[in-house]
């Protein structure tokens, strides 16, 4: 685990149900929040390529937060990693803060696409992995995070069928599964994108080794989607 320095201050993953803390109000949303916590923890502190210095470069990763309400975790590992300042957060959700209700690319530093309906996500990191395969960018990993009831959303399941058949082999998709998608999945989440020729794996969304070697596995010639299974927890 690597630790993000400030000012009189270091930030480890210890230190985000205190972060988390700081943003208060209504519209929470807190248990979609504390979902994604530990996969935002890993993916930015062991695998995502994207330094705050270097959030513009072409050769950077791209993550695409497509659960976008409920961010506070999100805005917290950013906070940690010094994407952006500390002391944002306790404006969170106010009129004038940057920090709104769903993350905004223009406003927020390290956000790749601002987040509010559900299922564009995915698509946009299919366009976004097609336009990184067009520009001969072979490097840059695009990662999306979607939401178990994201899939009640055709337009993801046009982006799953897509992706495998187009050999999409720098599209990464990690599904928060917190039981709340209202329509089951015959075999399980991973076997849909299984059927559509993607690599697949389902692991315990709280256990950060599990989460890495997911992140980390193989897949040549194919997109890659971990399926991370959660309860929400109270931070």
């Amino acid at each position: 685990m690597t630790i993000t320095e400030e000012p009189g201050r270091t930030h480890g993953y210890a230190d985000l149900p205190r972060l988390m803390g700081l943003m208060t109000g209504d519209e929470k949303h807190g248990p979609a929040a504390t979902s994604t916590l530990d996969v935002l923890w890993v993916l930015y502190d062991r695998v995502l390529r994207v330094r705050p210095e270097q959030r513009d470069a072409p050769e950077r990763d791209r993550f695409l937060l497509s659960k976008g309400h409920g961010p506070m975790a999100y805005y917290a590992v950013l906070a940690a990693k010094g994407f952006v300042p500390v002391d944002w957060l306790p404006e969170f959700g106010a009129y004038d803060s940057p920090l709104g209700h769903h993350p905004d690319r223009t406003l927020v530093p390290g956000v790749e696409i601002g987040s509010g309906s559900l299922g564009h996500g995915l698509p946009i990191a299919v366009g976004t992995a097609l336009g990184l395969r067009a520009q001969g960018l072979d490097r840059p990993r695009v990662w999306a995070l979607i939401g178990d009831a994201e899939l009640d959303e055709g337009s993801n399941h046009e982006a799953i069928a897509f992706a495998g058949p187009a050999g999409l082999e720098q599209l990464h998709t990690v599904v928060v599964d917190n039981a709340s998608a209202s329509h089951a999945r015959p075999g399980g989440i991973a076997a849909r994108f299984e059927a559509a020729g993607w690599s697949a794996l389902t692991v315990d969304g709280r256990d950060h080794e599990a989460l890495y070697a997911a992140f980390t596995a193989p897949h040549p010639g194919r997109p890659h989607v971990v399926v991370a299974r959660v309860e929400p927890k109270n931070v």
